[in-house]
């Protein structure tokens, strides 16, 4: 099972302070946690994508790649990729490119994103969010999988022998993840493909994401990719953990009230009994966490949102340690018991390497340059032969 953080990348001012950190500092902050997050042994951290104030995450591809130059272990995500409204043709690069540079630590997740002015921004109408998100996927797969790729659809200007570069390292692309809270069309996209499916419940009651999950893998199964236990399932949540519960109720209220993402809204405390949100102590996180399994079943990746609503750096990074030194070391030893020999792990690069019978070089060689036509090896003839 993998434990990890997300982020959403939001500039809020901090209530108890009134300080609203700058952008520069916000991205810089974002760095600190995602180094943090390996210092303390999680395995995943991921970044949002929006294209609008009060949010920072605008190039995540740009911020992973950043990240994973000062990192060695820790697996590099999104918590969304637009695949809206964002170019499949640049995700396609962008992705595999990153996938270079982190040398397989990265995957993605797929999302519509939960803001609609971003549509007419980028040319797209959010009435066909639905399709966008079909098409789109579909061409990215394409190009990903083929080498050189003719297509044409209904939202993009059509191709014509177009290759996408650089290929995917190894040979296999990243592993997708599709993230929806609302959307059974997206759980039926993910099962198709045999993709992962992340349920980011922290908006929603659980029988909600029940219902959600068990559509997926009922789907998966149907589709032949496994049994229905064996579906890739992603949780996500918030959690916010002081020694004593009742201490870490009355620091994070404030921000709670406050949030950008769910405050001005229900209570905290109507909140944390409806939603899976926890405050407390590290103990009723656990207990919370492994309570999960009860209405999802056996699932691979846990993320939390931890650093939103104005929380200061020093107290993400203090969160962080507290995740790191007494909640997931005891929440890897209790899910690996529970879990049936049959149902797999989360796949990594390395796992899907080994699925695929090994890696390979992918490097597409052009057989002329863009200019004249020619070829390497028609250069190098004439040379010989002069």
């Amino acid at each position: 099972m993998q434990f990890g953080i997300f982020t959403v990348g939001d500039v809020t001012t901090d209530p108890t302070t009134g300080t609203t950190p700058t952008e520069h500092e916000r991205i810089k902050a974002t760095i600190e946690i995602a180094k943090k997050a390996e210092e303390v042994g999680l395995d995943v951290f991921a970044t949002g994508q929006h294209h609008n104030p009060p949010f920072i995450p605008s190039a995540p591809t740009t911020t992973l790649a950043y990240i994973a130059a000062q990192t060695k272990r820790i697996i590099l995500s999104t918590s969304t990729t637009l695949i809206t409204t964002t170019d499949p043709v640049r995700i396609a690069e962008d992705y595999a490119t990153l996938q270079h540079l982190s040398d397989g630590r990265n995957d993605l997740m797929m999302g519509r994103g939960n803001t609609g002015p971003v549509y007419p921004w980028f040319g797209k109408d959010i009435r066909e969010g639905i399709e966008l998100a079909v098409e789109n996927y579909h061409l990215l797969r394409r190009l990903w999988t083929e080498d050189v790729v003719d297509w044409e659809g209904k939202f993009r200007t059509p191709l014509q022998g177009f290759t996408s570069t650089p290929r995917p390292l190894d040979g296999v692309a990243p592993f997708v993840w599709h993230g929806s809270i609302r959307s059974p069309e997206i759980a039926e996209q993910a099962a198709y493909y045999g993709d992962g499916f992340f349920s980011n419940h922290i908006f929603w009651p659980a029988s909600h994401t029940e219902r959600m999950i068990a559509f997926y893998r009922q789907r998966f199964e149907h589709y032949g990719h496994g049994s229905a236990d064996q579906a890739i399932v992603g949780l996500g949540g918030q959690v916010f953990m002081r020694k004593n519960s009742q201490d870490a109720v009355n620091e994070f209220r404030p921000y709670f009230d406050s949030a950008p993402v769910y405050g001005h809204g229900p209570s905290l405390e109507d909140f944390t009994r409806e939603t899976p949100l926890t405050v407390g102590s590290p103990q009723q996180i656990i207990e919370r966490t492994l309570g999960f399994r009860d209405y999802v079943g056996d699932y691979q990746r846990q993320l939390w949102l931890m650093d939103h609503a104005g929380l200061p750096l020093k107290t993400v990074l203090e969160q962080l340690d507290i995740l790191g030194e007494e909640v997931v070391p005891v929440l890897r030893k209790e899910f690996a018991a529970l879990k049936p020999d049959h149902v797999p792990d989360a796949p990594t690069h390395a796992s899907l390497v080994a699925a695929a019978g090994g890696g390979r070089d992918t490097t597409v060689h052009a057989t002329g340059d863009d200019v004249t036509g020619r070829s390497p090896e028609a250069d190098l003839q004439e040379e010989v032969t002069a």
